[in-house]
């Protein structure tokens, strides 16, 4: 069987990216969760999807000015350790802050075989491959992306559910890639991506999935 994670947790059930949205996901049968992480002006990885909040940057604001439902990464590895975790590094190509490092730093003090990276950033994912962070997962939404995977040493590739037939699957597995699909509401896509042989499905309602 593949991994089962909650797509921000369980969003339809509680805020997204909050503990408590974590904490559902895993109580209704799911393996883990996919969050969302920001950095902040004084350097702390926060779990948010966007890059703002209240129309404010968070890049922008410290840990301090955040509301309490938003925690830490490190606050989630620390309550969920048994959890399989995808963290999905938010960046934009082109720039650089230090949050590839920052991140390298955290999981260094919380090494986990369940937790592993991902971005839509390919810049991003070769910083975080040359601090040596793994597994690394690149994230796409148009197929021509996977041209740029051999070119990130990434061990994990997530393309949006929708680009995945019998035949991609199978061409991607044989390279030897671990597939993600996301974000997958059906409970008979994702049977049928099981039988693909997709490795993961990311999902907003854990009942289509378990």
């Amino acid at each position: 069987m593949p991994l089962r994670l909650g797509h921000r947790g369980a969003p339809l059930k509680a805020k997204e990216n909050t503990l408590e949205a974590f904490a559902l996901a895993l109580e209704a049968g799911l393996d883990g969760f996919e969050l969302d992480v920001q950095f902040t002006e004084d350097g702390v990885l926060v779990v948010h999807h966007d890059f703002t909040l209240e129309g404010v940057p968070v890049r922008a604001l410290k840990r301090e000015d955040l509301p309490p439902y938003v925690p830490t990464l490190e606050e989630v590895l620390k309550a969920f350790p048994e959890a399989w975790i995808n963290v999905e590094l938010k960046s934009i190509p082109g720039e650089t802050d230090g949050r590839e490092e920052a991140l390298a730093r955290l999981l260094g003090r919380h090494p986990s075989p369940r937790v592993w990276v991902s971005s839509f950033d390919p810049l991003a994912l070769l910083r975080l491959k040359r601090l040596g962070v793994g597994p690394l997962g690149f994230l796409y939404s148009v197929r021509e992306a996977e041209e740029l995977a051999p070119c990130l040493g990434v061990e994990w590739l997530h393309p949006e559910e929708r680009l995945l037939t019998p035949e991609g699957v199978a061409r991607l597995k044989a390279q030897g890639y671990r597939l993600l699909a996301w974000t997958v509401n059906s409970r008979a896509r994702a049977e049928e991506l099981v039988r693909m042989g997709v490795d993961a499905l990311v999902g907003d309602r854990p009942e289509a999935l378990v």
